[in-house]
């Protein structure tokens, strides 16, 4: 999957929701951003491998509890894009 080389809250908000929709085997649009994952029925097996493809993506590494510390995908987004913002 492309990462977009210019981050913002929307764009990744944007790729985790597909990435959510992947593992939950729904459409990205059926995502809502502001709703938590574990309503949908996100599992620690999923949370944890959508944890390894940030790391993948995005170079940076995430506590294994972030799709729980942050648990929708824009406070995850938002964690995500401070993250990278740090990175040199």
């Amino acid at each position: 999957m492309t990462v977009p080389s210019t981050h913002t809250e929307r764009t990744l908000t944007d790729w985790l929701a597909q990435r959510v929709a992947e593992y939950l085997r729904t459409p990205p649009s059926e995502i809502d951003p502001a709703v938590p994952l574990a309503q949908y029925g996100l599992d620690s097996v999923a949370a944890l491998s959508l944890c390894g493809d940030v790391e993948d993506a995005f170079g940076v590494q995430i506590d294994p509890t972030a799709a729980w510390d942050y648990p929708t995908v824009r406070a995850l987004a938002g964690h995500l894009l401070s993250r990278l913002e740090a990175t040199p």
